[in-house]
């Protein structure tokens, strides 16, 4: 009766660390939709919504203490808690990358930048994660070197969109603007740069994601860096 249930232990472990992850991808969508629809009560929503992310985080924190402390798992399971330990935590930090975004709506008024394409970045951080997460799901280790190829797609489509930003604040006539105009340009500038790291940022927490999967399947930490 006690293997059993703690068998079941790891179920519901590797269950609860896929609802935290569906958890978080939402709370990254709404960030997106509430940056590309300058939608206030939209970011208070997701800025408010963190609590629920720090409340899975502590569970499933106690849950593989528990496992490790009780059951003194080994091998294949030890690999699995320890797995899933680094990937709840990945998954908080995302959560509060996405809560930036809220700031960031709260603080931006204007497109100044239409050229870049926050939604293209926000989608290939999206499906990183949900790609990461199904191989952590179904112990896909093809998928997992597939989301760490596409970080490199992502790391170049932010190094641009980071350089058309500072492009434009080159090429723009500070001296025909007032003072209090240059100040605003340069807090758009800020943020908007910063709005880019931080998908940028996500990209790289699903690529861990990706790199303990494939340790916990593989017992290789050949995508660990």
């Amino acid at each position: 009766m006690a293997r059993k249930n703690y068998q079941q232990q790891l179920t519901d472990l590797r269950e609860n660390v896929l609802y935290m992850s569906e958890v978080v991808m939402e709370r990254l969508r709404l960030g997106l939709n509430a940056l590309e629809q300058k939608d206030r009560e939209l970011a208070h929503e997701v800025i408010e919504g963190d609590y629920e992310v720090n409340e899975l985080y502590l569970e499933l924190e106690k849950d593989c203490i528990d496992l490790f402390a009780l059951q003194q798992p080994v091998a294949t399971d030890l690999r699995m808690i320890a797995a899933s330990f680094k990937i709840i935590t990945d998954l908080e930090r995302i959560a509060d990358l996405a809560v930036n975004l809220g700031e960031y709506t709260l603080e931006a008024d204007q497109d100044r930048f239409p050229e870049v394409d926050i939604q293209e970045l926000g989608t290939v951080t999206l499906d990183m994660l949900e790609v990461t997460m199904e191989a952590y799901d179904n112990e896909n280790t093809e998928d997992c070197y597939a989301v760490a190829d596409r970080d490199e797609d992502l790391d170049d489509l932010c190094e641009r969109a980071s350089t058309l930003v500072v492009r434009d604040l080159i090429e723009t006539e500070l001296e025909e603007n007032t003072e209090q105009e240059i100040e605003r340009l340069l807090q758009d500038v800020s943020r908007l740069l910063l709005t880019i790291r931080d998908l940028e940022r996500i990209g790289d927490h699903a690529v861990n994601i990706a790199a303990r999967t494939f340790y916990m399947v593989e017992n290789d930490d050949e995508l660990i860096y």
